[in-house]
């Protein structure tokens, strides 16, 4: 089993309290309850979320996604609120008035992180869904490939058995471990190699689906790699050549689906 092909992808996964919603929405009035359009923004703000809602109806407030009760003066609907991460595509919100549980949304992110559906569920009343289309904020290479990976044997003929991790590290940055590791950017620039029979290691984010590694040992090209994920983000195809410590040349392709 060389380590050209394996090269001890087993990256460590570490999707953290990160809330996968961040960014800029548009309602999808044709598909939604809620009309006129309005606007969602989620940003980070330091361990906290600074939610906006705009349009005919205005809702401002920041929380902790912790599954912990917060204040959220100024709204007359509620006044307390509770963010909760199900997983790296659902979020549950709970709106309280004076500790009484006023409504309880389930925010559901598509595969490719380009759709949010809410569906709020009050007392008395049918549910009510709003969809939202990503006009910002789009994931970068850390967050598309980020997540748990297993070989695809019926697509690949590498049989191995391969299960990968990947860890997001940072800004626009990963962390890679296994029987190597390191931590670089997609910033084309050189990083060390731990345990690894190469030196170094250079990312290079072609697009918002594909990423080019090159491995080099003793200042030579000894590898290169190309990730590409597929539009709905659940299959990975990795094209990986270059040459063995022994001087033999090699070039495989091995495909991966996010479980």
């Amino acid at each position: 089993m060389h380590k050209l092909v394996l090269f001890g992808l087993l990256f460590a996964a570490q999707l953290g309290a990160a809330d996968p919603r961040i960014g800029s929405w548009t309602l999808i009035s044709a598909q939604s309850s809620l009309d006129p359009p309005n606007k969602l923004s989620i940003t980070r703000l330091h361990d906290e979320v600074h939610v906006v809602i705009s349009g005919e109806t205005h809702l401002d407030f920041t929380a902790k996604l912790n599954g912990h009760e917060g204040s959220v003066p100024g709204n007359p609907a509620f006044n307390q609120i509770e963010l909760r991460r199900i997983d790296k595509y659902q979020v549950e919100i709970k709106q309280e008035k004076d500790g009484v549980l006023v409504a309880t949304i389930h925010d559901k992110l598509s595969r490719n992180a380009n759709e949010l559906t809410s569906t709020t569920s009050q007392t008395g009343r049918a549910d009510k869904i709003t969809v939202w289309t990503r006009t910002g904020g789009k994931k970068v290479a850390n967050d598309l490939f980020a997540g748990e990976w297993t070989e695809d044997l019926s697509k690949t003929q590498l049989r191995q058995g391969i299960a990968l991790k990947v860890e997001a590290d940072g800004k626009d940055g990963v962390r890679f471990s296994g029987d190597f590791s390191y931590s670089a950017r997609f910033d084309g620039k050189e990083y060390d190699l731990k345990n690894s029979t190469n030196d170094t290691v250079t990312l290079q984010l072609v697009d918002a689906h594909t990423v080019d590694s090159i491995y080099r040992r003793d200042d030579q090209i000894t590898q290169r790699d190309r990730w590409v994920v597929s539009a709905d983000g659940t299959e990975m195809t990795l094209t990986t050549s270059g040459t063995l410590e022994t001087g033999q040349q090699i070039k495989e392709t091995m495909v991966f689906r996010k479980q």
